[in-house]
């Protein structure tokens, strides 16, 4: 298992029940693929740096998981087709 930290950038528009489903999601994703997260920090309402499709405000979350080398690939599949997460990046922690 490798260590693996994702932040991604829900749209800020979405109500609280909708932004907390989404965090869920992921988190969901990551363990339905073999996954543990260890480590979930919602960083909240944040100016982006610059507007993003008409957006200003995005709501951030981060989230710290280890998980098999093959589920990073398909995290980032599924979050590309997500009408919620405006951007999002997964980082490798392992790697040097």
């Amino acid at each position: 298992m490798n260590s693996y930290e994702i932040l991604f950038v829900i749209a800020n528009a979405l109500d609280d029940e909708k932004k907390e489903a989404a965090v869920e999601a992921v988190k969901g994703i990551i363990e339905d693929g073999g996954g543990e997260v260890t480590r979930a920090d919602v960083i909240g309402t944040r100016r982006l740096a610059y507007p993003i499709e008409k957006k200003t405000e995005g709501y951030y979350v981060l989230v710290e998981f280890n998980a098999p080398a093959d589920l990073p690939k398909e995290l980032d599949r599924r979050l590309r087709i997500s009408d919620d997460v405006v951007r999002h990046i997964i980082i490798s922690k392992d790697e040097k």
